[in-house]
C-alpha cells in the first residue's frame, strides 16, 4: 500500500472532527499522477497509479492505517461570521511522514458529504480541480508556499450546479489543513480547553521550537503573524489575487490554500478583482495584506485567552498584530527591490517602486512581462525598447528608467550578474487566466492535452523556455478572463 499513515489530528477528541468515509464514485479515471511530489513524499509510484492505488485517490477504497475525518472549524467569509463550517465536500484520509521526516496531510477534495456539508453534495466538478492542480503547482514552481496537488481522479458521475458537469476528486497535500478558522471553532464557543489542545497542537506540530516557551501562545501569534506577512508579499510579487481571503482560507502553517476564484493580474491595477463573488472589492489585489491583517486579529482574538498575564492579553495581541505591517513591508520591498535589480537599502527606493507602479497603471502595462523584460534592459539600455511596447505611452517608462539607472549607479556590481539574479525572481511563466480556461474547457471535452502541456511549461517559470513562447503573453481582447468562480 502507497500510504503508512500516523494520524495525530485523528488523535485529537471528536470536538475537532468527524468520523465519515469518502463516498465511492462510479467510475474512477486517473487524470493527472504528479509522481515528482510522490517521489519527495516517499510514495510508491507504481502503487499510486495502479488500479488498488486509483480507487484510493477516488475514496473508493480506504487504505489501511487511514482514519478519514472531516475537519471542524468557523470562518468568517466577507466578513461575516458562520459559527459552523467545517469540511463539506472534503475528507483527511490521515498524515504521513516524508523520507525528510516532514508530516503532510493526504486530503480528498471532492469525496462526498460529510456532516458539515449543510445540505451540499461534497462533490467537486473537474474545472474546479484542474484550475486547483495547475495553479497550486505553479505556485510550488514559483517558490510559494503553498498546499500541492498528488492527483487528479475523474469521477464517472456529474455534478449539479449552474449547469450539469462531470465530477473529479484532487488528491491535496499540506503541511496541515488547520486555519484561522479552526481557532475561531472554539472561541466562538468560548472552549478553552479545546482552544488550548489545539494551540499546543500547532505548536508541536509547525513551531516546536516554542513548545517551552513561557508565553508560547504569544509567541505562536507572532510566528503566524510574520509567516502569513511573508506569505502575502511573496503574492504580491507575482501578482497573485486570492479571491477569496476568508478566515477559513487562512492557515496556520502559513500555505496558501483553497484555489477558488484566484487569478493572476495581467494589466497592472492595484484595484484588480476576478471573483464573481467579491462584488464589493474586498478581496482585491491591494487589498490582500490589509485583509491578512484583519484575518489575523480575528486569530488574536481566540489566542488571547490563552495568554499568561490576562490583563495585558489585548495590548501584547495589538502589538503583535501590528507587526504584520513592519514583517509585510520588509518582505515587500525587499522583493521588490530584487524584482529590479537593487541589491541594497535606500530610504528612496519605495518612491522609486510607487513611480513604477504608478506608470504601469496609466499604461495597462502587463505586470509578469514588464518586470520580466527589465531583466534584458538592466545591462543592455537598448533593451529598454521592449519594455516600453508593455505602456500604452511608450514615453512614460523612460521616466521611470533615468531614475532606475541613476538608482543603480549608486552600487557597484556586475550589471549581467545582477540581470541574471533578476531572472531567478521575475517569472517568464505564470499560469495566465486564459491558459488556464483553455485548459479546463479542453477537459471538460476529454482533451487533456492543454492541461499537461501547461503543468510542463509552468514547472520552470523562470527559465525562457523559446519553444513555449507563446504561453509568456497576456490574453487578446477575445481571450481576457474577466471572472473566475468558486468551486462550489
Amino acid at each position: 500500500m502507497p500510504f503508512a499513515f500516523d494520524n495525530s489530528y485523528a488523535r485529537l477528541p471528536d470536538t475537532f472532527h468527524a468520523r465519515v468515509l469518502p463516498t465511492p464514485v462510479a467510475a474512477p479515471r486517473l487524470l493527472a499522477l504528479n509522481e515528482k511530489l510522490a517521489v519527495e513524499l516517499g510514495l510508491d509510484v507504481a502503487a499510486l497509479a495502479s488500479p488498488e492505488g486509483l480507487d484510493m485517490l477516488a475514496g473508493n477504497h480506504i487504505p489501511p492505517q487511514a482514519e478519514p475525518i472531516a475537519m471542524a472549524y468557523s470562518g468568517h467569509q466577507f466578513g461575516h461570521f458562520s459559527a459552523q463550517l467545517g469540511d463539506g465536500r472534503a475528507i483527511l484520509l490521515g498524515e504521513i511522514i516524508t523520507p525528510t521526516g516532514a508530516r503532510r496531510d493526504i486530503h480528498l477534495k471532492g469525496a462526498g458529504p460529510t456532516p458539515f456539508s449543510r445540505r451540499g453534495d461534497g462533490r467537486a466538478a473537474l474545472g474546479p480541480i484542474i484550475r486547483e492542480y495547475i495553479v497550486s503547482e505553479a505556485m510550488q514552481a514559483l517558490g510559494v508556499p503553498t498546499t500541492r496537488a498528488l492527483a487528479a481522479v475523474a469521477t464517472g458521475e456529474y455534478v449539479y450546479r449552474e449547469e450539469v458537469l462531470p465530477g473529479a476528486v484532487l488528491t491535496r497535500v499540506a503541511a496541515s489543513h488547520i486555519r484561522v478558522g479552526t481557532f475561531e471553532y472554539f472561541g466562538s464557543r468560548g472552549d478553552a480547553v479545546g482552544l488550548k489542545q489545539l494551540a499546543d497542537y500547532v505548536i508541536a506540530r509547525h513551531y516546536p521550537d516554542l513548545t517551552d516557551d513561557a508565553d508560547k501562545y504569544e509567541k505562536l501569534l507572532e510566528a503566524v503573524v510574520s509567516r502569513q506577512a511573508r506569505l502575502v508579499a511573496q503574492w504580491m510579487h507575482i501578482g497573485f489575487i486570492h479571491g477569496v481571503m476568508n478566515t477559513d482560507n487562512m492557515t496556520v502553517s502559513g500555505e496558501t490554500i483553497d484555489y477558488g476564484p484566484c487569478a493572476f493580474m495581467e494589466a497592472y491595477h492595484p484595484n484588480t478583482v476576478f471573483s464573481f463573488i467579491d462584488r464589493q472589492g474586498r478581496y482585491a489585489y491591494a487589498n490582500q495584506p490589509s485583509i491578512a491583517q484583519w484575518n489575523l486579529a480575528r486569530l488574536a482574538e481566540c489566542l488571547m485567552m490563552l495568554f499568561a498575564n490576562e490583563a495585558e492579553a489585548p495590548e501584547r495581541a495589538n502589538a503583535a498584530l501590528a507587526g504584520f505591517k513592519t514583517h509585510f513591508q520588509k518582505a515587500y520591498l525587499d522583493g521588490l527591490r530584487r524584482k529590479i535589480g537593487l541589491m541594497e537599502t535606500q530610504d528612496d527606493d519605495a518612491s522609486l517602486l510607487a513611480d513604477l507602479f504608478t506608470r504601469m497603471g496609466e499604461n495597462e502595462a502587463d505586470f509578469t512581462l514588464t518586470f520580466r523584460h527589465l531583466c534584458a534592459s538592466i545591462a543592455d539600455p537598448t533593451a529598454d525598447a521592449g519594455v516600453a511596447t508593455l505602456f500604452k505611452d511608450p514615453s512614460s517608462f523612460a521616466g521611470f528608467a533615468e531614475k532606475w539607472r541613476a538608482r543603480l549607479a549608486q552600487e557597484s556590481g556586475n550589471l549581467l550578474e545582477r540581470a541574471e539574479q533578476m531572472r531567478r525572481v521575475n517569472p517568464a511563466f505564470i499560469p495566465r487566466n486564459h491558459r488556464v480556461e483553455e485548459a479546463i474547457a479542453a477537459a471538460l471535452k476529454d482533451d487533456l492535452a492543454p492541461f499537461h502541456k501547461l503543468n510542463r511549461v509552468l514547472e520552470k517559470p523562470y527559465e525562457d523556455q523559446p519553444e513555449f513562447a507563446d504561453y509568456m503573453l497576456p490574453a487578446r481582447p477575445d481571450e481576457r478572463v474577466t471572472q473566475t468562480f468558486c468551486g462550489t
